[in-house]
């Protein structure tokens, strides 16, 4: 009797997984589908796409799609090539990255390690920056961006993109330091260790799966930006999303629905390429500072 329990119980406990796989196959399947539809697209040619089904593959594979949309992005009445707001992209968005994480680093080492008086205050009104809508902030940074003559420039989307994302940066290692053992830093400073030496020597090197969550975090929310690229940058200043917006709405007669798709692709790909590699050590930064002790 007990053999036959054992055995039933563990074909219900099999059939149970394969259900389980199976729905989560058709979950991957329908979210996949869109970027299939995608890619497929870009390889096809116009009369390939009039004439075939949307979801079937191309008869004829050809990458000229891919080549007009690396090199015909519209600006204004001028078409360039997309490759120069790509790049524009990554001279603004990597500094950004780098900048905001290191000063998100030292915002939480200050907040966690060395508190002072009025500390839950200025953490309190960073805070809020997490919940200030970008449309809130667009006139007062132009104004800044205008008085520290970095308007329209590299420079400028670089401060903007750093001024509003220390706010989020801070709070993740704020979050994580704060299941750092205080003794660690105690130690420290009865080894004769300083402020800034505690923090490079000690602290940095023990924080490597939050600082790839916050670089994971702002390189996504930045390349990803659209509103602070169009408002604070123009001309061949723009980013990629810029780019990608302008070339799909200044298409004339035919829409090359092959080019936009090709486009797109080529506008996401370093995002994609960042979860794909980075994405589970992501989800491990999270939760590695979700509980004390």
């Amino acid at each position: 009797m007990a053999d036959t329990s054992n055995t039933q119980t563990q074909g219900a406990s099999r059939f149970g997984r394969y259900v389980i796989y199976t729905l989560l196959g058709l979950v991957c399947l329908y979210y996949l589908l869109p970027l299939f539809i995608m890619v497929s697209t870009s390889l096809k040619t116009l009369d390939d796409i009039r004439s075939g089904n949307l979801i079937a593959l191309p008869n004829e594979v050809t990458f000229e799609p891919w080549k007009e949309a690396w090199g015909s992005a519209c600006i204004g009445v001028r078409c360039e090539g997309m490759s120069v707001y790509f790049w524009n992209s990554f001279r603004f968005v990597v500094p950004a990255v780098l900048i905001s994480t290191l000063v998100g680093a030292f915002n939480g080492y200050v907040l966690t390690m060395w508190r002072f008086k009025g500390s839950d205050i200025f953490f309190s009104a960073l805070m809020i920056g997490c919940f200030i809508p970008f449309q809130v902030v667009l006139l007062p940074m132009a104004r800044t961006l205008g008085e520290l003559g970095i308007s329209n420039s590299i420079a400028g989307l670089i401060f903007v993109h750093v001024v509003y994302g220390v706010a989020f940066t801070t709070l993740f290692f704020r979050n994580y330091y704060v299941t750092i053992p205080d003794e660690l830093v105690k130690a420290a400073k009865i080894d004769g260790a300083g402020f800034l030496r505690i923090f490079w020597r000690i602290i940095l090197p023990i924080s490597t799966p939050i600082i790839v969550v916050s670089i994971i975090w702002q390189f996504t929310q930045i390349w990803n930006d659209f509103l602070f690229g169009v408002v604070f940058s123009s001309g061949d200043r723009q980013p990629v999303t810029v780019a990608l917006n302008n070339l799909v709405n200044t298409s004339t007669g035919v829409i090359g629905y092959n080019v936009d798709m090709a486009a797109a692709i080529i506008a996401a790909l370093p995002t994609l390429f960042v979860y794909i590699v980075a994405g589970k050590y992501f989800v491990r930064g999270l939760t590695a500072g979700s509980v004390k002790g």
